[in-house]
């Protein structure tokens, strides 16, 4: 039986554990790292805005933070993108293609400024079809996530629902969690 091979779905996973298998969960939580903003910038012919769209990947020592930015050429070093009436952060410079931001918020202030601005990173085979809505901030978690931090979802993890985690208890599957944000 070692050659054959099966087609199997998430939900046979009790069939292919035994008592005293362990999973290793992650159970990083995402947190909405889109943001769309503008910066404004005044000129002697007056003053012009730019949208700018900017996807969290990483905080980065000192308090900033390196984004994905479309379009980056459309900002410079020093200029503010604004969110939203509570959060903007300042472009402080660029490293392999990507913008370091400083927020004008940090801690808690932060997270809850941008749970009220950010949109769910949704991976583009979702984001072809539909836009971010406030149902992904709950669809687009594992049951198990618990510690915000990720810019991305462990997708394959998306297919575990609770029932079948209990499956797992119950027949002796042990269980580990970690963080890998």
């Amino acid at each position: 039986e070692g050659d054959r091979i099966t087609d199997a779905v998430v939900r046979d996973l009790p069939g292919w554990l035994r008592p005293g298998d362990r999973l290793v969960l992650n159970d990083t939580k995402v947190i909405p790292a889109r943001l769309s903003g503008w910066r404004a910038r005044q000129s002697a012919q007056g003053g012009t805005r730019a949208q700018i769209e900017v996807t969290l990947l990483e905080p980065r020592p000192g308090g900033l933070w390196a984004a994905l930015v479309k379009p980056l050429k459309k900002l410079r070093e020093g200029e503010t993108v604004v969110f939203s009436d509570r959060l903007s952060a300042v472009l402080e410079g660029r490293e392999e293609g990507q913008g370091l931001f400083r927020f004008n918020l940090a801690g808690g202030d932060f997270d809850a400024a941008l749970a009220e601005a950010g949109a769910m990173p949704l991976p583009p085979y979702i984001a072809a079809k539909r836009p971010a809505d406030a149902q992904d901030k709950e669809d687009y978690q594992t049951v198990w996530a618990r510690r915000s931090g990720a810019v991305a979802a462990p997708t394959a993890s998306l297919h575990f629902d609770a029932p079948l985690l209990e499956a797992l208890a119950a027949m002796g599957v042990a269980f580990t969690h970690v963080t890998l944000h």
